[in-house]
């Protein structure tokens, strides 16, 4: 896949902390908006994980459901941590939280092509997206995660 992608391609990565609920909601979300607006050759969409805790594992079910209940195509897949490389390949990497970006210090320690930005900031928001692995609702993630790429396809159309 990554030999045919044209020049003009914008590579994004959503960035979490287990990559099973937040990023790969986002991911499918994202996916489904660039779809909708007949844009998907124009984009690579991807996500991964700053912990290793999850790799290897699918979409959390309480995720699944949601994206199923609000009729956003996803597929199974497995969770990955970011790397180093990552940073050179894409264009975008978009964190769900303040944690995750102390987490991706560690693994790309600078942003010196200012790659790196945090996910409520594309809706004009400075605050986390909630995690849903700890408060339950993935409702409250998904709006967030709707409305910040919402605002990102705009951004880079």
């Amino acid at each position: 896949m990554h030999l045919q992608m044209h020049a003009l391609m914008k590579k994004i990565l959503f960035v979490c902390h287990g990559n099973i609920c937040r990023s790969p909601m986002a991911e499918f979300i994202f996916k489904h908006l660039v779809d909708k607006a007949g844009r998907s050759a124009d984009f690579f969409i991807d996500s991964a994980a700053v912990s290793t805790e999850e790799i290897g594992n699918d979409i959390y079910p309480p995720a699944q459901r949601k994206l199923r209940e609000k009729g956003i195509p996803f597929h199974s897949r497995v969770a990955r941590q970011v790397t180093p490389r990552d940073y050179h390949f894409y264009d975008h990497i978009i964190l769900m939280d303040n944690s995750n970006h102390r987490w991706l210090s560690r693994i790309i320690p600078s942003d010196p092509d200012h790659k790196i930005s945090m996910m409520m900031e594309c809706a004009a928001l400075s605050r986390d997206v909630a995690d849903p692995w700890y408060t339950g609702d993935f409702e409250a993630t998904y709006r967030d995660l709707l409305t910040s790429c919402t605002a990102l396809l705009s951004a880079l159309s």
